[in-house]
């Protein structure tokens, strides 16, 4: 039977692969971006051979969020998806960049949880794509690893709050994926080399020796809404390709 599911971030990246996993499956897909534009062209794309709303919702907008639940009755599944990565360390961060990192990947969870747990039926889930920066930081990502752990702590909380609900709460904590919040790191710090370079050479850091495809981690969030993950919650699943398994110092 055909499911209801929320996915915030729907516009691109892990969300947007999302997107397509579950109407792949034959969900109905209620997508949620403040991108517009590329919200027309999700929409174009699976007009024709699947069920997606698409509603312009910046996660950032607590009122919007919870305007954009009202128009929903009953959710099988929400995915929290939406995200931005920023960088500075906890001394050269700016103020208002530190406040959009909280108020999108902190609050853009925690608020989409509040508008639309309520409306999760029994047997429903929430999936909340963190990172590997919870476990682990690189340089100059002070905010954003942050945020990410903070989501683990909001994961394990939530699972305990609602079980008694039958909704089961999970994370999945992605290594590097090939999005376009990668590719734009990537020209960022590339020193020259072009994007597909530095992609593969920051894939060759994941034991597999590449990055994901978002497709991939789309797969593991799908299976933590379905019947076959029944007995997971609260748990936070690497896909990393070996990244956290592995010690930095090589024999």
């Amino acid at each position: 039977m055909p499911r209801t599911v929320v996915v915030t971030g729907a516009a691109a990246g892990i969300g947007r692969a999302a997107v397509h996993r579950f109407t792949t499956a034959g969900d109905r897909v209620i997508a949620l971006d403040r991108d517009e534009p590329s919200l027309a062209t999700l929409r174009t794309e699976l007009a024709e051979t699947a069920q997606i709303t698409t509603l312009v919702v910046d996660v950032s907008d607590r009122q919007a969020l919870a305007t954009a639940a009202t128009q929903i009755e009953a959710v099988d599944a929400l995915v929290c998806a939406a995200g931005v990565q920023r960088y500075g360390t906890v001394i050269d961060t700016p103020a208002d960049v530190y406040d959009e990192v909280m108020r999108v990947n902190v609050g853009g969870v925690f608020f989409a949880c509040q508008a639309f747990v309520p409306r999760l039926l029994r047997g429903g889930s929430v999936v909340v794509v963190s990172s590997v920066q919870a476990y682990g930081a690189q340089t100059g990502v002070a905010a954003y690893s942050m945020g990410k752990g903070a989501l683990l702590s909001l994961v394990r909380a939530m699972a305990v709050d609602h079980a008694a609900d039958g909704i089961r709460v999970n994370a999945v904590c992605p290594g590097s994926v090939d999005t376009p919040m990668l590719r734009t790191s990537a020209e960022q710090f590339g020193g020259g080399r072009t994007t597909d370079e530095v992609l593969a050479d920051w894939g060759r850091s994941h034991p597999l020796g590449r990055v994901a495809k978002a497709s991939e981690v789309a797969d593991v969030i799908h299976f933590l809404t379905t019947p076959a993950a029944a007995f997971v919650t609260g748990a936070d699943v690497k896909v990393d390709g070996g990244l956290t398994a592995q010690l930095a110092v090589r024999l």
